[in-house]
């Protein structure tokens, strides 16, 4: 179990050294990863354990499961949501150089004219689309996450016995309490900003006694946690939003796509634009592009990794309740 202790506290120390942008998509899918080996080397755990058959050991895996299936499922809709976004964010550089080209000396007023309205309803698109995915993310996760259920298990050790069935009960409440943060992570980077992702690290004190019982992984979780709150609070003093989804490539895009929007309307009130504009326009679009790109294929990896754990949480049990009945 030492060896167990040991390797989460390296996981988690892994992530929070991550070269990765805060609640960049590789971040994300890291966090993920994470959850995914934390699962593996329970399952291996319990071979090493010889736990009794037809004791409740099974079932609290069962529910420790249950809810990180649950959650990592609320997860995987929110990045699954992001690909309709990113149909839409797609067109608007395809857009932009149309208009550029429609508005330089060789084009037509006709056609300089259709393609300001083309690119404005371009514009209009991904921006109303961020709104409405939002609205559903918010009514997801109302109608669909239990915010107790990520909570950290604030109960003292002597509450309930942790080495019960040769202290897999202690490995659980471990578990729980490392992965409710990565939960958190994956939720707020997906679907909508949790009120834990700028907490801080205000938990520690309260969970200093754990350190007897396998607890030392809660300085990681704890260096962890002031990394994101951190990064979180430099982008809301930056002029960002603490709402939402924060997945860093989707706050790059939406910025890049409403700063595009900007220069649109300000070369509309200025009646034209100079090569230096025209420049600057056609490098937005290639940045607005790259964006774009990696938000979807980083939101396709993420999927790909939590499809994965649920493949591996399904033969998880499978497996345990195989073992109970055969010993």
């Amino acid at each position: 179990m030492n060896g167990f202790y040991s390797s989460m506290a390296h996981g988690l120390d892994a992530l929070q050294r991550s070269p990765h942008a805060c609640l960049s998509a590789a971040f994300l899918q890291q966090a993920a990863a994470l959850l995914r080996s934390l699962h593996s080397q329970l399952l291996h755990l319990v071979h090493c354990l010889h736990l009794p058959p037809g004791e409740s050991w099974l079932d609290e895996y069962m529910d420790e499961t249950s809810r990180l299936w649950d959650a990592c499922q609320i997860a995987r809709a929110g990045a699954a949501g992001l690909d309709a976004y990113c149909a839409a964010a797609a067109r608007v550089a395809p857009a932009l150089r149309d208009w550029l080209y429609g508005s330089g000396s060789s084009g037509s007023q006709s056609h300089a004219a259709a393609a300001a309205r083309h690119l404005q309803r371009a514009i209009t698109a991904p921006r109303r689309h961020a709104v409405a995915l939002h609205q559903d993310n918010r009514a997801l996760a109302d109608a669909r996450l239990d915010p107790a259920s990520l909570l950290l298990d604030d109960r003292s050790p002597l509450e309930f016995k942790l080495n019960a069935f040769n202290g897999f009960r202690g490995v659980l409440y471990v578990l729980r309490n490392a992965t409710s943060f990565l939960l958190v992570l994956l939720i707020s980077g997906t679907v909508t900003c949790l009120p834990d992702l700028t907490a801080g690290c205000s938990a520690v004190a309260h969970h200093q006694q754990l350190r007897a019982s396998g607890g030392g992984y809660v300085a990681s979780v704890a260096r962890l946690r002031q990394r994101v709150a951190q990064e979180m609070e430099g982008c809301i003093i930056g002029g960002g939003s603490a709402g939402g989804i924060m997945m860093y490539e989707f706050r790059q895009a939406r910025a890049a796509i409403d700063g595009l929007k900007q220069d649109f309307d300000r070369v509309g009130t200025m009646g034209g634009y100079g090569d230096d504009i025209g420049d600057s326009l056609g490098q937005r679009a290639e940045i607005i592009n790259g964006w774009v790109g990696m938000l979807r294929s980083g939101a396709e990896a993420v999927i790909a990794e939590l499809d994965d754990f649920f493949e591996e949480i399904v033969e998880g049990r499978k497996m345990l309740s195989h073992l109970c009945s055969h010993r």
